[in-house]
């Protein structure tokens, strides 16, 4: 442990409650003052497949995992290799595992763990209606230190709905996981806790990204269920319709853009949020939105890929398709969260600049990012709210794409009288008539590419922090680690520069030179198997000569230790 945080890992099989156990620790030591991040991590089956639960707690914001964990607890070792790279342990982790469980896996073995065997299946066996993850839940709570009074409240909040015989065999479980402790030195994950100063969430980025939409102005939304993205449907279907909002379920992707486009088009502030396949499914009605200048907002959580890939866990490799795979000259915006809180501004920025420019907005988080909960100090309010630019007063000339010194035309929803105007995907004249002409086609692609172009975004483009002769470039779910690794370097001496993108397209040539002024070296952090992020910067920015990148693919989270590494080896 690193002396502020502790690192759990739970596993176990689906259904066997891993997750559940893992929510409720995680609202414990939200109640003792504490911080907290827990990820998630499964097979493609979800059910009756492997399981893990990922938790850091600590008493400061906690932003990313470990480089290692200080505690593993194997329900049961039901394909608990296939977790073994995503659990690094070494000689100082301790391993909790059911002494009827068989012998330890191999790989965990050779970690050089503690490995201690409890009676966790007979514990269970003793309590009616027990519960493995019950057990397991309080066998950590005690570990930690947390009151028992807290864990009690946390169970009869989750519990308490199902009533008495549930409840009663759920503390039980708890108390006597508790009791299996004794004889284990405690001392060193004890997290003690602390005063509340200000308001706290308990959230998932996905929960975030909902959030920030509806906060934007975002009244419609049409989207088809997809791993890791259906939380965010889930979180806006029941409070969409609190402020009057509507969620249609589509019977695909297909269907989802284009009604959100038909909504838009209809007046209404409108997005869809999927993931890397149904991005592809979208991308030529995406195309649409483009040239008809209707704004919509599309999240996607990114996941492996391609293809079905691995659907559970953490890539960023939709880069490209987000930035490029429009098909003609189609420029969109392109956005990025960098944290779970930051789900919510990116979201709520993303819907306001997809308004006010009258374009298509793609918004990329990712698994890690959406599906993992964080505590955080309550997101300050932001005022951006989707506003676009609208027809009035007397409409007799109304031409839909008139070229205006912003490229922003005023819109004319239907209905409007005298703002009547041919709508398709075909290249027009100023007034929305069809053409075929070199002039009109010039002349709107021009006026597309200059609204964006040309937009004062402020300074949302980037997260900018430190200075020094050596910047880190990052974007995303990686920020996190980077921004751990840059307060690690920091504590050692070393001066890093941290810049991590929120806004990738368009590129923003001059304020990115700005923020490099003074950098000697640069260091590229990204997790995609090619490169993609820094290729990108290469194809739009003038970097400095000595560049290097720390890049894999999904689903080994980057990490802050393995990012110090390569800065202290290039100061």
């Amino acid at each position: 442990m690193s002396g502020e945080t502790v690192s759990i890992a739970i596993t176990g099989a689906g259904g066997a409650g891993v997750m559940t156990a893992s929510q409720m620790l995680l609202d414990a030591v939200a109640k003792e003052g504490l911080y907290g991040l827990m990820g998630r991590s499964s097979g493609p089956q979800i059910r009756g497949g492997e399981v893990a639960a990922f938790l850091r707690l600590g008493t400061r914001t906690v932003e990313c995992l470990d480089d290692r964990f200080d505690i593993m607890v194997a329900l049961d070792w039901l394909n608990v290799e296939r977790f073994s790279a995503e659990i690094p342990l070494d000689a100082k982790s301790l391993v909790l595992c059911d002494a009827d469980a068989g012998e330890p896996p191999a790989r965990i073995v050779a970690s050089g763990a503690r490995l201690v065997a409890l009676p966790l299946q007979e514990t269970v066996n003793s309590l009616p209606g027990g519960r493995m993850n019950m057990v397991g839940l309080g066998l950590v709570s005690a570990l930690l230190g947390v009151g028992a009074d807290t864990i009690v409240a946390v169970v009869t909040k989750s519990l308490g709905k199902r009533g008495q015989a549930v409840l009663d065999a759920g503390i039980a479980g708890v108390n006597a996981g508790a009791a299996l402790i004794d004889g284990i030195d405690t001392s060193v994950y004890r997290l003690e806790a602390r005063a509340i100063a200000t308001e706290r969430w308990n959230i998932s980025g996905n929960e975030a990204a909902g959030l920030g939409a509806v906060r934007g102005g975002v009244r419609f939304v049409a989207a088809y269920p997809i791993t890791p993205a259906t939380e965010i449907l889930e979180w806006l279907a029941p409070n969409l319709e609190k402020v009057g909002g509507v969620l249609v379920q589509a019977e695909d992707e297909l269907a989802s853009i284009n009604m959100i486009i038909g909504g838009s088009f209809g007046g209404t502030p409108s997005l869809t949020a999927t993931s890397g396949p149904g991005l592809a499914l979208m991308t030529e009605a995406i195309g649409l939105a483009v040239a008809s200048e209707t704004p919509i907002v599309v999240i996607d959580v990114m996941r492996g890929g391609p293809s079905t890939g691995i659907p559970t866990k953490s890539e960023q490799s939709d880069l490209n398709i987000a930035l490029y795979g429009l098909h003609g000259d189609a420029p969109h915006i392109v956005t990025a969260a960098n944290s779970i809180s930051d789900c919510l501004f990116t979201a709520q920025w993303s819907v306001h600049l997809a308004e006010q420019l009258q374009v298509p907005a793609i918004v990329l988080t990712d698994q890690l990012l959406g599906q993992s909960r964080a505590i955080v100090d309550r997101p300050a309010d932001i005022a951006f709210l989707g506003k676009r630019e609208m027809a009035s007063g007397a409409l007799d000339t109304y031409q839909r794409y008139a070229v205006t010194t912003s490229g922003v035309s005023p819109m004319a929803i239907p209905g409007t009288p005298g703002g009547e105007y041919v709508a398709d995907g075909l290249e027009h004249a100023v007034s929305g008539r069809p053409s075929s002409g070199a002039e009109d086609h010039t002349t709107q692609l021009d006026k597309r590419a200059r609204k964006i172009e040309e937009f004062d975004y402020g300074q949302h483009w980037a997260e900018i922090a430190g200075d020094g002769p050596l910047a880190v470039l990052t974007w995303g779910s990686c920020a996190g680690p980077v921004r751990e690794a840059c307060a690690r370097a920091e504590a050692m001496g070393l001066r890093i520069r941290l810049i991590c993108l929120r806004l990738l397209a368009p590129a923003q040539v001059d304020a990115l030179e700005a923020a490099l002024e003074g950098v000697e070296r640069v260091l590229v952090v990204e997790q995609s198997h090619s490169k993609q992020f820094y290729r990108y910067l290469r194809a739009h920015y003038d970097l400095p000569r000595d560049v290097r990148v720390l890049s894999r693919p999904g689903p080994l989270p980057i990490r802050a230790g393995e990012v110090l590494e390569h800065l202290q080896s290039w100061s």
